[in-house]
């Protein structure tokens, strides 16, 4: 099947399918399992990370050194640009509250500090991202293009569902809010057929991409989830949490080896 036919059918099932998964766990599932979705999450990003990623990664880079260099700027770049985004929304003492507010945003609570406007503008330029991501991957092999796409679908489930009850609360309708994540999603299709013609051109790129992508992944799994699952203690939710983790690295491997 040709790269760019699968580039396609790959952002769209996994927008569709990300998105109604959330819609499905927003309206129907209980609370208590959003928290094991971003436990299981964590372990596909790692597990993509260093698994798949990375090896593919410093194997196609012209200097090992180079690429390590890329992941480490990267992180420090992810970080540097959620500082913007916090400091865009602070003012005197509401710097408190919006933090506050960005944990429940992580944990699918919803956010009253964030207009169903901004959360769509910020979530269809992630999905974008996301594309270009999945199109540098399977430019480079097509098992890492469908690793990639899962770690991808694993940690938007839980990002969508907090964005579909932030929609919710903010006045829009389920249907609205349905309609509004799905053309969001249609942002991933448009990154992902975008990057298969702009990296087809610079094929030097995609090392730099890869490792972009790795930093990425590894910010938002150990910066943005991990910390949530600190605030359970108890010895059940720790076993739990291990065990989704160990899940989610496991789903990835099997993944490359089905496809392989």
């Amino acid at each position: 099947m040709p790269i760019l036919l699968l580039i396609i059918l790959v952002c769209l099932a996994g927008g569709l399918l990300s998105v109604l998964a959330a819609a499905f766990f927003a309206l129907k599932a209980k609370a208590a399992w959003v928290p094991m979705l971003i436990s299981y999450a964590i372990g596909a990003l790692l597990g993509a990370v260093f698994l798949e990623i990375l090896p593919h990664a410093f194997q196609i880079a012209s200097s090992l050194e180079v690429m390590s260099a890329t992941v480490l700027l990267g992180i420090l770049l992810f970080f540097m640009l959620e500082k913007l985004v916090l400091w865009r929304h602070c003012h005197g003492d509401t710097c408190e509250v919006h933090a506050a507010e960005v944990e429940h945003h992580h944990h699918g609570a919803h956010d009253h500090g964030r207009s169903g406007l901004m959360i769509m503008i910020g979530d269809t330029f992630h999905n974008f991202v996301d594309g270009i991501l999945i199109a540098a991957a399977f430019l480079v092999d097509v098992r890492l293009g469908f690793v990639t796409a899962v770690a991808i679908i694993a940690h938007e489930i839980p990002q969508e569902v907090g964005d579909f009850l932030i929609l919710l609360h903010s006045g829009y309708s389920k249907q609205q809010a349905l309609l509004f994540n799905l053309v969001s999603s249609m942002a991933t299709l448009v990154g992902g057929v975008g990057a298969y013609f702009a990296l087809g051109m610079l094929q030097g790129w995609i090392p730099t991409i890869l490792g972009l992508a790795a930093a990425s992944m590894i910010y938002v799994a150990v910066a943005d989830l991990i910390p949530g699952l600190h605030k359970r203690t108890e010895l059940r939710a720790t076993l739990q949490q291990v065990c989704l983790i160990g899940l989610g690295v496991a789903s990835i491997w099997l993944a490359g080896e089905l496809v392989h």
